[in-house]
Order: C-alpha cells, then structure tokens, then sequence
C-alpha cells in the first residue's frame, strides 16, 4: 500500500491529543475585537475538541501526527 499524505492545511490547524483526539483553536478571535466582551474574548483563549462526528475525517488528514 503506497504512503497516505497529509493535509498541510490540516496539519497547520490540528494538533492530536495523547489519547488520540483532534485538538482545535477557537474561531472569532482575530480581529474586531473591540465589539467583543471581554469574557467572550477569554473564553475563545484556549482549545477545543473537535467534536465526534468530524474526528474520523480528521484523523484521516493527519494521519502521521
């Protein structure tokens, strides 16, 4: 069987948890931040899963992470 590739996009955005769960940042958090509350920029701070239905797609675009 030939090797698969990885998705370069998808390698720069998602990172693989030691128990094998995709990990993802949080979106909204890039610009006109001035509108946003302040506990609503907190909370977009850390990760986030992704969630169950996508993470066997995902682990198909990273398989070697």
């Amino acid at each position: 069987m030939p090797k698969l590739k990885t998705h370069r996009g998808a390698a720069k955005r998602f990172k693989l948890t030691a128990s094998g769960k995709v990990k993802r940042s949080k979106a909204f958090r890039r610009h006109i931040l001035t509108s946003k509350s302040t506990s609503r920029k907190r909370s977009l701070r850390g990760g986030a899963l992704v969630s169950p239905a996508d993470q066997k797609n995902m682990k198909m675009l990273i398989p070697y992470l």
